[in-house]
């Protein structure tokens, strides 16, 4: 998987597990650097399951606040 589809991939899997649009997750994830550590940690994190990803954005964005 590329890592523009891996993006991608993850935007709308967080937009549909928060029931929001893509647009606006994308927003979010580049106003808090998680769109850059999706690009910098493509390697550790695109093997990972769908839950685990929807965790590490929740814990991740959790420490935003």
């Amino acid at each position: 998987m590329s890592q523009l589809t891996f993006i991608t991939f993850c935007l709308e899997l967080y937009a549909e597990h928060k029931k929001a649009s893509g647009p606006e997750i994308y927003q979010l994830f580049t106003k808090t650097g998680l769109l850059e550590l999706l690009k910098t940690d493509y390697e550790d994190l695109h093997g990972m399951s769908f839950e685990y990803l929807n965790q590490f954005f929740d814990k991740y964005l959790e420490g935003e606040k």
